[in-house]
């Protein structure tokens, strides 16, 4: 049993980080006052056995932090990457700033409470990562560190004090907002954000420029984006094809965003009443020989391509009206490339849509394997990627992407670019939970196993209680003066504004919070949102204040 749990050997390493992750995952699910760390906890659980004296070989320390890090954020990345960019368009913008500001607001302030509490920058990158409560952040901090010859174990002790504070803060915030600032109208619905995505109308056509002109036609002549997914003419609805003419009278249902309706009243004529974005639409007794179902892309050929070149209108007479990726909805306008792992809703007659099932591939056992091939050579591309020391203008040394930084934008760019190539990126839901979940046990186990052996030295000491009320005030401030600005400046609803400060913050334990406390998923949409390009900012910041100020 010495032997085992004691006696450094390759066995001993793995089982000492399968116990403290295993621990720490039980203690994670325990709540305290209605809050809960979860795979945090396997920190602390690793600090405390580093406390009392447990410890692995440092070179297998190493390895297994190392490749826990790697496989992490470049799961993350390949994750978030198919909304990466578009996040950064439409109205993904007014989501996105206000959390850039919370990220420049928090890092200004930590530069500025270094210098004025005499706090080290490697401390205090450490007091910043705890406070933002995110992790990969801290290992790019580390990384920086020992590319630079400077001692990292000061940035993952103070990570490790001012880490709880940095959840527990985002939910003081969020409750300090909730009973100071937020009025009866900054509560919206639960469907606000829902209806913000995807809209459905249905319009009369009474615009006399719009008689005789086939659906393509009415698409090429605007600049709006929209899908025409039914028509009727005298009380028959049927599927448009392209060249279908649209005459006086007819009701058309558009699928478009909300921004556009009233520009779709120019083109069409005027609004139907009818309520079509409840969720309680039977699709398939609107017309009782039109089904609507959902369809997977599974077949490899159709990874990449363009909607429009597989003519499945009209061949098949059928329509395609959304498309669903990693949670979110789009619009099927032509352009759109399709990805292995899309859902698409599919309006048409049975025998049709049968049809479209088969080139469309729809065999769900097909991706319960994840395409392991792209996780390794991604894994292979951004570690060579985070090893090329890159110049920025004005510093003496050059900046490397690292262990955290180079795989989390090569995840990025292969899932959001890599369906043009033609490389299959998709993975399951379950398969990427795995990975990343897998990544940032093995790396928080050791890093906590690391630090724990002069965590209490310094809990002690003077600058520890320096530290916790230093990070305290990087999580609360920035929150909340971000927050009362979305509110009141970009006009941001209470729940979106939550959602955004927690994704802003890397902290999914105050989401949890959020969801539990506000009604509808605006937290969880802006969360989405926000949360890939501020987990990929602060990763690359970190390193650059390091490389600037020490």
């Amino acid at each position: 049993m010495q032997s085992l749990f004691i006696e450094h050997s390759d066995l001993q390493a793995i089982i000492v980080v399968s116990l403290i992750s295993f621990v720490g995952i039980l203690l994670g699910k325990v709540r305290f006052f209605g809050i809960s760390l979860g795979t945090a906890f396997i920190f602390f659980v690793g600090i405390i056995a580093g406390h009392f004296g447990l410890s692995i070989d440092h070179s297998m320390l190493v390895y297994i932090e190392s490749f826990g890090l790697a496989l992490f954020v470049f799961a993350l990345g390949l994750q978030v990457g198919p909304g990466f960019f578009s996040s950064l368009r439409s109205d993904g913008i007014r989501l996105v700033t206000p959390a850039i500001m919370v990220l420049i607001i928090g890092t200004v302030m930590a530069i500025g409470m270094s210098y004025l509490l005499n706090i080290s920058i490697a401390d205090m990158s450490g007091i910043l990562c705890g406070a933002t409560t995110n992790t990969p952040a801290l290992g790019a901090a580390q990384q920086t560190l020992v590319q630079m010859g400077q001692d990292a174990s000061g940035a993952a002790l103070s990570c490790a004090l001012t880490y709880p504070l940095g959840v527990i803060g985002v939910i003081l915030a969020i409750i300090f907002l909730r009973k100071l600032f937020v009025k009866p109208s900054d509560l919206s619905g639960p469907d606000t954000e829902h209806k913000k995505n995807v809209y459905i109308a249905s319009f009369r056509a009474t615009n006399p420029g719009i008689f005789g002109k086939s659906v393509q036609e009415a698409a090429e002549q605007s600049h709006l984006h929209f899908v025409i997914s039914r028509i009727w003419r005298n009380g028959h609805v049927s599927i448009p094809t392209s060249d279908k003419l649209i005459e006086k009278d007819d009701i058309v249902l558009v699928i478009t965003t909300p921004r556009d309706v009233k520009s779709l009243k120019m083109i069409f004529g005027e609004q139907e009443n009818k309520d079509w974005n409840n969720k309680d639409i039977d699709w398939n007794e609107v017309d009782a020989r039109l089904i609507s179902q959902r369809i997977l892309v599974t077949r490899p050929e159709i990874n990449g391509k363009r909607l429009s070149t597989l003519h499945l209108r009209n061949t098949y007479g059928i329509n395609i009206s959304r498309v669903y990726r990693s949670g979110v909805q789009l619009l099927a306008t032509p352009d759109l490339r399709l990805q292995v792992g899309d859902r698409l809703t599919v309006v048409g007659e049975e025998e049709a849509i049968h049809r479209v099932e088969k080139i469309l591939g729809n065999a769900v056992k097909s991706l319960d394997e994840p395409n392991l091939a792209t996780v390794f050579i991604g894994l292979t591309v951004g570690l060579i990627f985070g090893s090329i020391p890159l110049t920025i203008p004005g510093m003496v040394s050059s900046v490397k992407l690292g262990l955290a930084g180079g795989p989390i934008l090569i995840g990025i760019l292969i899932g959001t670019f890599g369906p043009r190539l033609h490389i299959i990126t998709y993975t399951t839901q379950s398969a990427n939970l795995m990975m990343r979940a897998m990544g940032l046990s093995i790396y928080l186990a050791c890093l906590g196993l690391d630090s724990g052996k002069d965590l209490l030295s310094t809990i002690m000491r003077p600058e520890g209680l320096l530290w916790l009320g230093s990070g305290f005030i990087l999580t609360f401030v920035p929150v909340v003066i971000v927050s009362w600005m979305a509110l009141r400046w970009f006009r941001l609803d209470f729940g979106t504004v939550s959602g955004l400060a927690c994704g802003s913050m890397a902290n999914p334990m105050a989401l949890n919070y959020a969801n539990d406390t506000i009604e509808g998923d605006n937290p969880s949409v802006s969360y989405a949102t926000v949360y890939p390009i501020c987990m990929f900012l602060r990763v690359i910041i970190i390193q650059i204040v390091l490389m600037i100020f020490i």
